[in-house]
């Protein structure tokens, strides 16, 4: 019996060091890197958001995941709840006592939600006119936007991206591994071709032109998305042919057109589908801003506004 008690004994203090161990182990900005740089680089094909960009916020926002907020609610990015969140939250100390923060599942829905609060909030727009390799443009777009109070925070985001390479992550025409070199300051990135087509924009919006054989399966595989994600981007059907349609957009399309293009006078049989895609708009928006049914086709020579609701 003595001899079972002790087993027992040293089972559970040993079971307690291996799970106090695990609690205190800690993640260098390196292990941080090569943990999460494909899942940014993969969250950049997606959106348009440049993989430096949201590695050095990752780092920054979560101290390399070890912050207790990354720990605990495995949110990478600082982002707080916010009216429009519906999911479960947490409270935490931050520019004042007891925030509430988003809380997720898994850090992969983090960087997720990471993308699509940028992607989905008005003040965050103007970024996606910038390209993917500008990422001081784009960090200096984020401090002005609100993204962080810290007055130093694109100066901060500028130092990880170039203290380590993180720039080598954004060309959108290579997927990024990283592999560590060894050194406490600097990582190595091997890099390999990846993409069939070429990456454009309009409105911010990423985009790319339809070539023969493509199909919605292959786009999907080479960007990383789900069929559902590029019917609702390019409002289609499901089942319509993709040879159909001249380019696809890889994220959401806006809400308005870009400030050079308040309105567009209807010609010739072009369709609201049209000009949803040329704009780079979204289809519902055009209905909203023009206060017209959905699935309502104008006559030629309408004149469809673009940024500004229509007047009753």
């Amino acid at each position: 019996m003595q001899h079972k008690i002790r087993f027992s004994i040293l089972l559970f203090v040993g079971t307690l060091l291996c799970n106090l161990s695990a609690a205190q182990e800690r993640y260098s900005t390196p292990d941080y890197i090569k943990k999460y740089s494909d899942l940014a680089v993969k969250e950049m094909k997606r959106t348009g958001i440049p993989a430096s960009i949201t590695m050095a916020q990752g780092i920054l926002e979560s101290g390399n995941g070890n912050s207790t907020l990354a720990r605990k609610s495995n949110n990478h990015f600082g982002i707080k709840c916010h009216s429009d969140w519906k999911g479960k939250k947490v409270y935490h100390d931050d520019d004042a006592k007891g925030e509430c923060f988003r809380k997720y599942a898994k850090v992969y829905d983090s960087y997720i939600d990471h993308s699509e609060f940028l992607t989905g909030k008005q003040r965050y727009a103007s970024l996606f006119t910038l390209k993917t390799t500008d990422y001081k443009g784009w960090a200096h777009g984020l401090k002005k936007a609100g993204y962080a109070t810290d007055p130093k925070y694109a100066h901060r985001l500028i130092k990880i991206i170039e203290d380590y390479n993180l720039h080598k992550l954004d060309d959108k025409k290579y997927k990024a591994k990283a592999t560590s070199s060894g050194g406490s300051n600097t990582d190595n990135f091997t890099v390999d071709a990846f993409n069939n087509h070429t990456i454009e924009r309009n409105n911010g919006v990423r985009y790319i032109r339809v070539k023969d054989g493509d199909s919605f399966i292959d786009i999907c595989n080479e960007f990383g998305l789900k069929e559902w994600e590029i019917y609702s981007y390019n409002d289609l059907s499901k089942g319509e042919s993709i040879q159909d349609h001249k380019y696809l957009y890889l994220s959401p399309k806006k809400r308005k057109a870009h400030q050079s293009h308040s309105t567009h006078k209807l010609k010739n049989g072009e369709t609201l589908e049209y000009i949803s895609q040329k704009y780079g708009i979204k289809l519902k928006s055009i209905y909203k801003l023009n206060r017209l049914e959905e699935g309502a086709q104008p006559k030629d020579g309408t004149v469809i506004n673009l940024r500004k609701k229509k007047k009753k």
